[in-house]
């Protein structure tokens, strides 16, 4: 029997499709450990595998992309990882019988969603090494990495499988139509990295359907003895009625083999949507066609312009302006109908008192209010405050959470705190649903990302956003040290400056100050004025991170009407001189509209500095 090498070498070799798409297909729900099946359903297993082999299919990938114990771990499989790996392996064998073909053990990425937190590169590669140590013992004929996004973490696995001492490595990307990744290389730029470290042959799987794949290939180089492969997705899929469909039919992978061997793939299977049909399809055709050995690159053209268009840069720094003064900040919600005179009265008010920059809320506390996007443009007709918006995870999934901050950036709005935000049930629209795609962590994240000049995605954006990033934080919390933790995380992430919840309490000022003061990061401390006992009862019972000291509640318990704002703005300037003791900025956050009380806050603060 030829090996491996020789067949690469010699033809173009067919390799299996999707294995998810062809499970679900037979009836596995969604959401369903796919590894798990190798226990619980070998028969379906192994009719998947031997349907594909049937078909043509001589490359086969085990049920294990996702066998490590992270991904297991939420299905409490993580201690029969050794156990789904050999059941696996032995499945795909068993299928294969006395035919020719070969076993490829299969590892994918280690997915976290955006709301997890992530996982360290030493965790990772502890996991890694789990999984493919495991192929090997069970000696899989050879490695397949299929669809990595970040090149650092296929480099990664790599290296282990080489230290391991395999050495047949197959190293796949999920590159999309632009060809680069977020770490800024070209596809052959990363694919010469790969071949570097190890990869016996390199390819694309899991992110293009046929033509963008073919479009990619064309600009790769492909030198004497380089090996390329391809696993295109069956097109873009398309929901209906609970499930995922794709358009391209198995006619239309056949016709298009000749094309990819064209490209000098000597490798050809199907990912996303491709069943056994789209693999017959291609087996047919590839029998009589061989791929190209070497080719240069196709070179597109490229129109040069005298100068990179960059995005408008309209606000000044707030980060530039604490390093030469006290930042004062207030805090004014949009309004919650139409009528939005006195919303601008307001924020004329403010800037006249002294405020540098205003802070727009993302209907806190799930309330409905005018959009704060929409406010801030408002604020920038009247006003020449900063406009700093909160963006809230609740609202908009992953794809409006990036159309929105595009659009911020090409505005030249630069101040965004991100924040996880309430949930839709427990506002005024309790029928809402909350989205989460991301939390705070994952947001910040997101937007250090298009300051970069990418998208989630990893595209290429043809630009930088300027934002400089927010986080919150919370001091009025028996956990005061996870908070700090988190905030830690926060930061890690690219998180610039930081909001904190309102504190009632001068030694939680300080408190605050000692913990923070080491971050190095400016800190704007939340100062909120009590307008009363109702207010502060409310805040202090009701309001999620607020707590206000028994004291001074009771203290207003005794006055009521002008005499209790009295009391709380006196009370919140104590606290405020406090704060500009320690701090360089300040953060106001005006109660119910009240834009008076905010203005004679600062007037106050403003007096007593000057003094």
């Amino acid at each position: 029997m030829a090996t491996l090498i020789d067949r690469l070498n010699e033809s173009l070799l067919i390799g299996d499709g999707a294995l998810g798409t062809y499970l679900y297909s037979l009836g596995i729900p969604r959401g369903y450990c796919i590894e798990e099946l190798s226990l619980s359903h070998p028969n379906l297993l192994e009719k998947v595998h031997r349907d594909y082999i049937d078909a043509g299919a001589k490359i086969i990938r085990t049920n294990t992309a996702e066998a490590n114990a992270y991904h297991l771990s939420f299905f409490k499989l993580e201690k029969k990882l050794k156990e789904i790996v050999g059941r696996s392996v032995q499945l795909a064998r068993k299928a294969l019988g006395s035919r020719e073909g070969w076993i490829a053990g299969t590892v994918g990425p280690i997915w976290t969603k955006p709301t997890e937190s992530p996982i360290d590169m030493a965790t990772r590669q502890s996991l890694y090494e789990e999984l493919i140590a495991s192929l090997i013992e069970e000696g899989v004929d050879l490695l397949f990495f299929e669809t990595f996004t970040e090149l650092s973490e296929l480099l990664l696995v790599l290296d282990i499988a080489r230290k391991k001492g395999a050495d047949k490595l197959f190293a796949f990307i999920a590159s999309f139509e632009e060809g680069k990744l977020s770490s800024g290389e070209t596809l052959g730029e990363a694919f010469s990295k790969l071949r570097h470290a190890g990869a016996t042959l390199v390819g694309i799987n899991g992110a293009c359907g046929v033509q963008a794949s073919i479009h990619l290939l064309e600009e790769i180089e492909l030198k004497a003895g380089e090996f390329l492969g391809a696993y295109p997705n069956a097109g873009k899929p398309e929901f209906y009625d609970g499930t995922f469909t794709y358009s391209a039919s198995p006619s239309y992978f056949g016709e298009n083999v000749a094309r990819f061997a064209e490209e000098g793939v000597c490798l050809l299977g199907g990912d996303y949507g491709t069943e056994p049909a789209h693999i017959a399809a291609m087996a047919q055709r590839a029998a009589t066609i061989k791929p190209l050995k070497e080719k240069p690159p196709k070179r597109r053209p490229r129109y040069l312009v005298s100068e990179q268009e960059v995005l408008p840069q309209i606000e000044p720094s707030l980060l530039d302006l604490l390093a030469l003064k006290p930042v004062f900040m207030v805090e004014y919600d949009s309004p919650k109908t139409l009528a939005i005179g006195k919303f601008l009265e307001g924020v004329k008010a403010i800037e006249k008192a002294g405020a540098d920059a205003i802070t727009l809320a993302d209907n806190s506390l799930a309330i409905l209010r005018i959009s704060n996007f929409a406010a801030a443009i408002h604020v920038r007709r009247v006003s020449k405050m900063i406009p700093i918006l909160h963006i809230a995870c609740r609202d908009r999934n992953l794809l409006g959470l990036q159309s929105e901050l595009m659009g911020l950036g090409t505005l030249g709005f630069r101040h965004i705190l991100a924040l996880t935000g309430d949930p839709a049930k427990s506002g005024d629209h309790p029928g809402a649903t909350s989205v989460y795609d991301l939390n705070s962590i994952g947001l910040i994240r997101l937007l250090a990302s298009l300051n970069r000049g990418f998208n989630a995605a990893g595209k290429d954006l043809k630009g930088k956003t300027d934002f400089i990033i927010g986080c919150a934080f919370n001091p009025n919390t028996s956990q005061f040290e996870a908070q700090v933790k988190k905030l830690e995380a926060k930061l890690a992430a690219g998180a610039q400056f930081v909001m904190t919840q309102p504190i009632f309490d001068i030694q939680l000022i300080k408190k605050t100050y000692n913990y923070l003061k080491p971050l190095g990061i400016p800190v704007f401390i939340g100062l909120m004025p009590l307008l009363n006992y109702r207010n502060a009862e409310f805040l202090h019972n009701e309001v999620p991170g607020i707590s206000i000291p028994e004291a001074v509640r009771e203290k207003l318990k005794a006055v009521d009407g002008e005499k209790a704002m009295e009391v709380g703005v006196g009370f919140a300037q104590v606290l405020g001189e406090e704060i500009l003791s320690l701090f360089k900025g300040i953060y106001l956050i005006t109660p119910f509209l009240r834009y008076d009380i905010s203005v004679r806050l600062l007037e106050l603060l403003f007096s007593r500095k000057k003094s």
